[in-house]
């Protein structure tokens, strides 16, 4: 069972993502819903770790058996979403992934990946063109060009 509830108009989420970089280069993803791009990832399961639920959505999403640095930021955000109209309540633990072990950085600029029903769409986002990206979280347009050392915990609000 996911760590996800909804009350009214609002809806929590306990979440994790990977933030995967190469060659200057931001892996970001987005579905047949989403009008924006995102982190790789989803949510965490009752009883899940956040190092569990991280490698288990890498493998589901991208089929890869990625290396978990470390944790990076621990967000909670606050924003309506586009999909449903709901008011989230979101924590994110976003984890550095290090891909270079696997044939993710040898798929070109973009690639497509199905899971169940689902197709996500890949992209390899340059660092230069993030700011005219549209690209949730805000913060990692920012963030990503000086990765933290230790875990930082960052507040959004929309």
């Amino acid at each position: 069972m996911d760590i996800s509830y909804i009350s009214g108009s609002k809806k929590f989420n306990y979440r994790v993502c990977a933030v995967i970089v190469s060659e200057g280069r931001l892996l970001a993803m987005r579905d047949e819903r989403s009008p924006y791009y995102y982190l790789p990832g989803g949510r965490v399961k009752l009883g899940e770790s956040a190092e569990e639920a991280i490698a288990r959505e890498l493998k589901e999403e991208l089929a890869i058996d990625a290396e978990l640095v470390r944790p990076l930021w621990v967000c909670q955000s606050f924003f309506n979403e586009d999909v449903d109209g709901l008011d989230y309540h979101e924590l994110c633990v976003y984890f550095l992934a290090d891909v270079s072990e696997t044939d993710l950085p040898g798929r070109g600029t973009g690639f497509t990946q199905k899971e169940g029903s689902r197709i996500h769409r890949f992209e390899w986002i340059p660092f230069g063109r993030l700011d005219s990206e549209y690209l949730y979280p805000l913060f990692i347009k920012k963030r990503i060009f000086s990765l933290p050392q230790s875990l930082e915990l960052i507040t959004e609000r929309e």
